[in-house]
C-alpha cells in the first residue's frame, strides 16, 4: 500500500483509532492516504481538515462537481493516477452523467479542456494547468482571466485552494508510494454541513 510503515486498523489505538474511526468507510476500510499518515497522527489530521474544508465545505460556492473536475486535472498533470480514480468516481457520482463525465475525463487527458469545459469551468482549468506546470509564470493577469470568466474573487479562492490542496496531495501519494490495493474507490465526507464529520461514504 505504501513504502513506509502504516498501521492498520485492527491495530491501531489511541488517538489513531480515534482518528481511523472518524475517517474510515464501510467495514471500517481507511482510504490508503490517510493511513500513510498514520506513524503521524497529527498530520492526517491536518490533511483530512483541509481536505474537507476545501473540497467539501458549505461554504464554498462553486459546485463540488467543478472542484473535483479541478482536482482530476490536476492529478493527471502531476501524474498521480491514484487521486485521478479516487477522484474521477466521486466526479462521476457528483455529475450522475457517465457519458458527460467520461467526455471531461478525455479532455482533461488530453490536455484539451476547450473539448468538454467552458466558461468559467474552462478558465479555472486554464489556471489549474499554469499554477500547477509552470507557477512562477503567474501574474495578475490570471487573475483577470478569471474575472472576465464570471468568477468572483471568492471562487477565485476556491480555485486556487483545490489546485494547491491537490498538489500536496499527489506529492504525498507519489512521495510514499500510495497505491489503491484495498481501497473502495470514490468514497468522500460528503456532509457539508458539518466541517467535522469526517466519514466516508
Amino acid at each position: 500500500m505504501t513504502w513506509i510503515t502504516t498501521i492498520p486498523y485492527r491495530e491501531a489505538a489511541g488517538r489513531l483509532r480515534k482518528l481511523y474511526d472518524r475517517v474510515k468507510g464501510p467495514d471500517d476500510n481507511v482510504d490508503n492516504i490517510m493511513m500513510a499518515h498514520s506513524l503521524r497522527p497529527h498530520s492526517m489530521e491536518g490533511h483530512m481538515a483541509l481536505y474537507k474544508n476545501v473540497l467539501h465545505h458549505s461554504a464554498n460556492s462553486l459546485p463540488k462537481s467543478l472542484l473535483e473536475t479541478l482536482g482530476v486535472y490536476v492529478s493527471l498533470l502531476n501524474g498521480c493516477s491514484y487521486c485521478v480514480e479516487h477522484h474521477f468516481q466521486g466526479l462521476q457520482r457528483l455529475l450522475g452523467d457517465e457519458a458527460r463525465g467520461n467526455a471531461i475525463r478525455a479532455a482533461l487527458e488530453a490536455e484539451r479542456p476547450e473539448e468538454a469545459l467552458t466558461g468559467r469551468e474552462l478558465a479555472a482549468a486554464r489556471y489549474a494547468r499554469v499554477l500547477s506546470v509552470d507557477p512562477t509564470s503567474m501574474d495578475e493577469t490570471a487573475i483577470a482571466a478569471l474575472r472576465e470568466s464570471g468568477l468572483d474573487d471568492g471562487e477565485i479562492l476556491e480555485v486556487n485552494q483545490v489546485v494547491a490542496y491537490f498538489a500536496y496531495a499527489n506529492r504525498t501519494v507519489l512521495g510514499l508510494g500510495i497505491n489503491t490495493e484495498g481501497d473502495e474507490i470514490g468514497l468522500s465526507p460528503n456532509d457539508s454541513d458539518d466541517p467535522d464529520n469526517w466519514s466516508h461514504r
